[in-house]
């Protein structure tokens, strides 16, 4: 199995105890590459790069930074995969200069990060307008109303991103989050889109009344990569625990020996990537070294 992490680690793109002078001189000065070298000499593969990282970096996917990461991964043999940018994007708005502008931005970051090679795009499918209203108390058949509203919008929204990258449709895989893994999957299956499933999304709720490894039967043939994290199971009632994912295994309800268990029986070589801080990633691998030896160099 590959356990990878995600780059996004944020005591080391702003390190605690510096001034203001010291914060803005280290932005300035950041680069890409060598977020991720320490994360490879820990022995994470693949790395999972954020594309929300340009929002207040620009120079995150300037030329000169793809140029960096490719000649890392050229020197390291690491293999990349790319989360693409949600934040103050919603692919599924009913607003369409506002859904036109998010898919303009995934369009630009996919063919930005291009000569990376991903093996994979992640997508949140649908976005933060999505999410609330998917949490609003309504009837449920104005609920369901909006929701396939929704899923319609980010339909069109993924039609346009494979046209106009031309990317294969099984390189996009799109995530489990706050909205109903069903009306998720459906869009997979319409699309022959890829699924990158959450565990800490499900278990806290994100995706509705299903349990995680319901969830996983139903991904596994389409699932390109798992985003393994811990956190508490919100039982089959609609409850959301907001704050409560992303703990590192063995401080949630993650069967994590079942759920290894299940991947390898079903031959999974796709990239198992850790949203955690290094140091949470590095307890999780102890936790599974301590049950699947054998997993892991």
């Amino acid at each position: 199995m590959r356990f990878g992490i995600y780059a996004f680690q944020l005591d080391a793109l702003i390190p605690p105890g510096l001034s203001a002078p010291e914060v803005m001189a280290h932005i300035a000065g950041f680069e890409h590459a060598n977020l991720i070298r320490p994360l490879i000499d820990n022995g994470f593969d693949p790395i999972e790069l954020g594309g929300d990282l340009a929002i207040f970096l620009p120079q995150t996917y300037s030329p000169p930074a793809i140029e960096k990461l490719v000649a890392l991964k050229a020197e390291t043999g690491v293999s990349y995969t790319l989360h693409l940018p949600l934040w103050s994007l919603e692919p599924s708005t009913l607003q369409t200069p506002v859904r036109e502008g998010s898919v303009q931005a995934l369009v630009d970051c996919i063919r930005a990060t291009r000569p990376l090679e991903p093996e994979v795009y992640v997508l949140h499918a649908t976005g933060a307008l999505a999410a609330e209203f998917y949490r609003m108390r309504l009837p449920e058949i104005a609920k369901s109303l909006i929701l396939r509203q929704f899923q319609g919008e980010a339909r069109e929204s993924l039609k346009t991103i494979l046209t106009k990258t031309g990317l294969p449709s099984r390189r996009l895989a799109i995530e489990t989050v706050e909205f109903p893994f069903e009306l998720t999957l459906e869009l997979a299956d319409e699309l022959d889109l890829s699924m990158c499933l959450d565990t800490g999304h499900v278990l806290v709720g994100f995706s509705g009344q299903i349990e995680l490894f319901d969830a996983l039967e139903q991904c596994l043939p389409r699932l390109a990569e798992v985003h393994l994290h811990d956190g508490p199971w919100q039982g089959p009632e609609q409850k959301i625990g907001y704050g409560k994912d992303h703990q590192p295994l063995g401080q949630g309800d993650l069967d994590v020996a079942r759920f290894l268990e299940r991947l390898v029986a079903a031959n999974f070589d796709g990239p198992i990537i850790f949203e955690l801080s290094l140091e949470g990633a590095l307890d999780s691998l102890d936790v599974i070294r301590s049950l699947r030896p054998e997993l892991l160099p």
